[in-house]
Order: structure tokens, then sequence, then C-alpha cells
């Protein structure tokens, strides 16, 4: 029985959430970092179950006794055919800060009515589990593109994304309201569960 979860990220607000869920599962939970894992996957995948699957598999090839766990996810804007969806870190570079994605975005979005604005974020969440081969879970939360950057609690895309529910911006949620809603909380709760069923998790 695997006796560690590697998480495929080196994002410590990631690590945060994944900890807030995966925490009481028995298991520590670790990213590649901190277990001393150093891997550069090329995420050339035309979905983000493609992207996530391609991470684990490789990765468990360098830990082949750990649970691998690894995530894809964006932001998909109806109005924009669904951009920058599986691109959203590489959209406008790489290397581009996250305020200047969100002031691109806000302004191809110029004059359009709240209820053409409809967006989510994705997440993908892949695991390579040994002796259980490779699955998914997707999770997904709804929501509009705003006018506006608001909050600094989140990251991302998070400013530009609000939700009816709170009537404000993702990064303005304190962080059990967006573990609660999130796509990648609701990705880690689903792959939990599946974990779970398949008798790697108690």
């Amino acid at each position: 029985m695997a006796k560690r979860i590697l998480f495929a990220t080196g994002n410590e607000n990631k690590m945060k959430e994944i900890r807030e869920i995966l925490g009481d599962c028995g298991l520590e939970v670790l990213s590649l970092k901190e277990a001393g894992i150093a891997a550069d996957v090329v995420e050339d995948g035309t979905t983000f179950e493609e992207n996530a699957c391609k991470k684990v598999t490789e990765i468990a090839l360098l830990s082949p006794d750990d649970i691998i766990l690894a995530d894809d996810s964006g932001l998909e804007i109806d109005y924009l055919n669904r951009e920058p969806g599986i691109y959203s870190a590489r959209y406008l570079g790489e290397d581009t800060s996250y305020d200047i994605k969100n002031q691109a975005l806000l302004y191809r979005l110029t004059g359009v009515e709240k209820e053409r604005r409809s967006a989510r974020f994705v997440c993908a969440i892949a695991a390579a589990v040994p002796g259980n081969g490779v699955f998914t879970t997707r999770g997904t939360v709804e929501g509009y593109i705003g006018w506006e950057m608001a909050g600094s609690n989140g990251f991302g895309y998070d400013p530009i994304f609000y939700v009816d529910a709170y009537g404000c911006s993702t990064a303005e949620l304190t962080m059990e309201q967006k573990n609660a809603l999130s796509h990648r909380g609701n990705a880690l709760r689903a792959m939990k569960e599946e974990l779970i069923k398949k008798g790697v998790l108690a």
C-alpha cells in the first residue's frame, strides 16, 4: 500500500487547498518539491484530462510506489469561444503576470452584458495509483466575468471571476468559502471518493 500522495504542483496556494481536503486521508500529502522530485512535463494535450494524465503517468515512472495526483485547470469564457481554456496558464505568455492577463480579458469583454459573460473554472485531476492504473475526475464552478478586478484572497483569474451565490469575485471569498465551491475542491472531493471506492484510502 502506498504511504504517500504526491501532488504534481509547485504552487503553494494549490497545496493549501489540497491539504485542506485530503488532510484527513491518513497518508502524507507532499508536493513534488517536498518529495525531492524534479519533473518538467510538457503539457501538449488537447483537453484538461489529457494534460493531467500525462503528468501523473510520467511522474509515476519516477516514484512508482506513491499515489501521484496532478491537475490541469483553467478558465473558460463562453463569449470568447471558451478561451483561454487549456492555455489559461500560458495565455499571453507563461511569464505574463495575471494582472496583465486579467486586464486583457476584461478589455476583450468591453461592452458585453452580464448574460453573455458566463464563464467557468474547470479542473481535471488525474491519479496514478500502484496496481490501479490512471483515472480522472472533473470539477467545475459556474460564474461570470466581472467588470473589474477585485479581492486579494485568490490567485490567477480569481479577481475577475464572480459567483452569483456571493455576489463577489472568488478573490474576495474566504479560504473556507472558496474551498466549498471551487472547481479544484469539487474535483478533489470526487477524486477522494474514487480513491475510497477503489480501497486505496480508508
